[in-house]
């Protein structure tokens, strides 16, 4: 029998509540008790909504990956060209930016280190969020290389994994060193990689 919440507002408001906590300590760190602390909800009422605490760590991750590409759209959509939109994508992740996000840091990062062996289900979601951001990626840099905006020689799908690399692995550094600047040291690389691509 498929499982049925009791109230779609409660399982909204135990997916907001919880984002951050397991965003910060993990996803199979965060206990029960830390989400019936956090919402000030039963253990039932928790157990009304998910059928498990792995289903509200799932609908976690989609949540804070829909605040993730909410922020990143903004910031594309205000880019005129394809080149402005690669750079707002890389301007998104710096440090000066990083309270826009949910705490913990990237959502991406932290679910995919800790799901590759664990937490099959999350991987694949992990899997599924890398795959549509290096196709959006790939879709700008094809679009401006037919715009002439990109050299024509650019191989748009190895750029676009180059560019997710630099941002995520910024962000390792910037958060495993309590070294912002770390992160944006190496987003200004990736920022040099945009220009070196560019036909200007």
């Amino acid at each position: 029998m498929k499982f049925t919440p009791r109230s779609e507002e409660t399982r909204q408001f135990i997916i907001e509540t919880t984002a951050g906590i397991f965003n910060t300590k993990g996803y199979a760190g965060t206990s029960l008790t830390d989400l019936t602390e956090a919402t000030k909800l039963t253990k039932g009422s928790i157990y009304g909504n998910f059928e498990n605490k792995e289903e509200v760590a799932l609908a976690v991750f989609d949540y804070t990956i829909a605040c993730r590409d909410k922020i990143v759209e903004q910031a594309l959509e205000k880019a005129k060209t394809n080149k402005e939109k690669l750079l707002a994508y890389i301007g998104t992740f710096n440090s000066a930016n990083n309270k826009a996000f949910i705490t913990g840091g990237c959502p991406i990062l932290n679910a995919g280190t800790e799901s590759d062996d664990t937490f099959e289900a999350l991987r694949r979601k992990v899997h599924k969020v890398i795959t549509d951001c290096r196709k959006e990626l790939e879709g700008i840099i094809t679009t401006g290389i037919a715009a002439k905006e990109f050299r024509k020689d650019v191989n748009a799908e190895k750029t676009a994994l180059t560019l997710m690399a630099l941002v995520e692995g910024g962000i390792l550094l910037g958060r495993t060193t309590n070294k912002p600047a770390y992160l944006d040291s190496v987003l200004e690389s990736a920022k040099e990689m945009i220009q070196s691509i560019s036909q200007e």
